[in-house]
């Protein structure tokens, strides 16, 4: 659960009172790096004539402290000047400028309130009067330190979100941040703004690099700050209080990221629902899920859905090349984005594809991790896809795929169903296949629905596709047929149920039939354990995920109702509701939970599961006969030319 319905209101007098300290840091100081190494000279002096900018030193309150004897000045503001021709600021410029103060300020404010909490403060004071008491040293040092972490992870935290809108496509790779200190908040700033100054002016050769320096920076600050905040024991009191800027928007929860709440640009071309023939299970869970999405309350931060049961958190599409995977994305894609457009709220899609595998060690992960983020976002709607994730993820064991697919697999594998793994409700990944079987098992378990894209099945599927298709530039009459009858969906869904009411693969009929030989009719929960069990016999993958997954997709049967259409239409009647008023709605319209749904939903997993291990066992046998076949030729022809 989030702490949104307990924050703070971060004052906006307390901010702009450390302009000036920050404006300072900005402007100039003097900074011997600890860890880090320079690699370049400091900041560029002005033209003769004209002068420098003051340096500007200062002293951290409540602290005595003696200064190193070697320096060097760190002047940001000029440092950003000197970007480009360096002929006058430019508004990105002093957007970055302005950003960097205003972070500085917010950073130095948490870090006021993070002493008041803490009891540092009186420390400090103490401290600064020279009355410190000997017993209380530890622990001042323990609560600098920890103020110093928590302030540099606001910093950057406040940074990335103040500038997320100057993003551009341009990508940098700063590397690992070092000059992280945490003697005290003020030095803490100075080693990270040392460092910014130094990939500025390593990597900032114009005005998108320059934002895109500041913001790989943040990113590897955060991340860095982050993972040493995990082994200090004082930082509680950040963590378990949320800060709101309301002026920005802006939200400090502990070291959880803020992301500005803002759409994706969608290019794509977006399908409706009758122009998707067949795949009608697909169809329909699609279209549910693309309203399930909308009940997601922003002020909770959670989804009734998510909270009652029944919501899709991930789900794997597979079906042969040309069934339709990428026309379900498109008529997925296409209702949130309207839903969102009627709401008003923001809506993020984002694909993961072969660009994001990268040579560089450890680049690959961390594209994914980037894609996991950006559609788990809080503050939007998010739908994230994983077209031909066989591509894309590798198999472990499998000696054919590259580090860069494996790093890949175990960031998916940990987001989806990881131990951190929160279900807020307010976004879905989906995983596409055409070769579902070199899918990693573990990570296709972690899909918790399956949606079999099958395409056109009737001779009344193949009219309407051939007639959607030819478009309307001709003069051939249609004939006897009704255009899209077979797609009504209620129906056509109600029979593609029905068909799972006995199980379609070869393998597991074989199963079903000799459990209700030696059972009789599956009716209790003690008989389908029993038919559980006898799968788990036959396929020994079949394990306690698989029948969580089951479960959860009868609770998916249990929600089996579609939202009004004038819910989504009209958001006053729905999506604008409480939290316990949208809760209440949705529990009216819920069913009960029936024998034939979990018999149902049983055979269709165990269906898609055994279908995956016969695809695999067989491409492996065609594959072994296939080099059996080469060596026995390779043999003849090596033979004829000894002859």
């Amino acid at each position: 659960m989030s702490k949104t319905s307990d924050q703070m209101e971060l004052r906006e007098s307390d901010i702009v009172s450390h302009y000036a300290a920050a404006l300072g840091m900005l402007d100039g100081f003097d900074h011997a790096p600890r860890i880090g190494e320079a690699a370049i000279e400091a900041a560029p002096e002005r033209s003769s004539g004209v002068g420098t900018r003051r340096r500007f030193r200062t002293t951290t309150p409540g602290l005595v402290t003696k200064r190193t004897a070697v320096k060097e000045g760190v002047q940001i503001i000029e440092r950003i000047e000197a970007v480009g021709d360096g002929a006058l600021v430019t508004p990105v410029q002093a957007s970055v400028m302005n950003a960097l103060r205003r972070a500085l300020a917010i950073a130095l404010a948490v870090g006021d309130q993070f002493a008041e909490a803490t009891g540092l403060a009186d420390l400090k004071r103490a401290n600064l009067e020279g009355a410190l008491a000997g017993a209380k040293k530890t622990d001042f040092a323990e609560l600098l330190s920890a103020e110093a972490l928590a302030v540099s992870y606001v910093f950057g935290n406040a940074t990335a979100y103040l500038l997320a809108s100057q993003a551009t496509e341009v990508t940098v790779e700063v590397g690992e941040v070092e000059e992280i200190l945490t003697d005290n908040a003020q030095l803490a700033l100075h080693g990270a703004l040392w460092e910014l100054d130094q990939d500025i002016a390593r990597l900032a050769s114009d005005d998108a690099h320059l934002v895109a320096t500041v913001l790989a920076f943040c990113e590897a600050l955060m991340e860095k700050v982050a993972l040493r905040a995990g082994n200090h024991g004082r930082l509680a009191s950040f963590e378990a209080t949320t800060w709101k800027v309301e002026a920005d928007g802006l939200v400090i929860d502990g070291f959880t990221p803020a992301h500005r709440a803002k759409s994706s640009t969608l290019t794509m071309t977006f399908k409706k629902p009758n122009e998707v023939v067949g795949n009608h299970i697909a169809k329909y869970q699609a279209m549910k899920l693309a309203k399930m999405l909308m009940a997601y309350d922003f002020e909770r931060k959670l989804n009734p859905f998510a909270e009652l049961g029944g919501f899709i958190f991930t789900f794997m599409g597979d079906g042969k090349p040309g069934t339709g995977k990428t026309t379900l994305i498109q008529m997925m894609a296409g209702l949130i984005n309207d839903y969102c457009q009627d709401a008003g709220y923001a809506f993020r899609y984002q694909n993961l594809s072969t660009d994001n595998i990268d040579s560089y060690q450890g680049k690959s992960g961390q594209n994914a991790k980037a894609f996991i983020n950006n559609v788990l976002d809080p503050n939007v709607i998010g739908f994230g896809t994983i077209d031909d994730i066989d591509q894309l993820a590798g198999k472990r064991g499998d000696r054919q795929s590259s580090a860069g697919q494996l790093e890949i697999t175990a960031v998916l594998m940990e987001s989806f169903a990881g131990a951190n793994t929160v279900v807020r409700g307010n976004c879905t990944f989906g995983m596409f296949s055409n070769y579902p079987e070199n899918v990693d098992d573990a990570l296709r378990q972690r899909a918790g629905a399956r949606f079999l894209v099958d395409g056109p099945q009737t001779r009344e599927d193949y009219i309407d596709i051939l007639y959607l298709l030819m478009g309307k530039n001709h003069d051939i009459p249609l004939g006897d047929h009704e255009v899209h009858a077979a797609q009504e969906i209620k129906k056509a869904v109600a029979a593609s149920f029905e068909s799972h009411s006995k199980p379609h693969e070869e393998g597991l009929v074989r199963v079903f039939e000799r459990v209700e030989k030696d059972i009789g009719g599956l009716d209790t929960i003690a008989k389908l354990g029993t038919y559980l069990k006898g799968i788990q016999e036959a396929d020994e993958r079949f394990t306690g995920r698989a029948i969580k997954n089951i479960t959860d997709a009868v609770k998916v049967r249990a929600m089996d109702f579609e939202l009004p259409d004038e819910w989504m239409e009209q958001p006053e009647l729905f999506m604008f509701k409480d939290y316990d008023t949208k809760k209440a709605m949705i529990e009216e319209l819920r069913q009960p939970i029936t024998i034939e749904m979990v018999i149902q939903e049983i055979n269709r997993y165990a269906d898609s599961e055994f279908r995956y291990a016969d695809k695999s066992d067989e491409v492996a046998i065609e594959n072994a006969i296939r080099e059996m076949g080469r060596m026995e030729e390779a043999k003849r022809r090596y033979l004829e030319s000894k002859s």
